[in-house]
């Protein structure tokens, strides 16, 4: 199997402790992080033409993966 790139723990490897005791102890933090996964691993089977997708929804999941990271990125830096 292929490395998956833009996965939460290299993309905030400071924070991976943090990280795991957020989605032990907050729900909607658990969800962010599990959608998250779920579109990058939904990008990066398009992007290798795993699963091929259209452009304009490559480009929306895209979209989608930065709206999550931001969400993420908020809650880390808050908590």
């Amino acid at each position: 199997m292929t490395h998956t790139p833009h996965e939460l723990v290299e993309e905030f490897p400071e924070h991976v402790a943090q990280m795991t005791k957020l989605k032990a102890s907050d729900a909607h933090f658990a969800k962010l992080v599990e959608e998250y996964h779920e579109v990058n691993r939904s990008v990066h089977r398009a992007e290798t033409n795993v699963e091929p997708v259209e452009d304009l929804v490559e480009v929306e999941m895209r979209k989608t993966r930065a709206t999550l990271k931001d969400e993420i990125w908020a809650i880390l830096s808050k908590a």
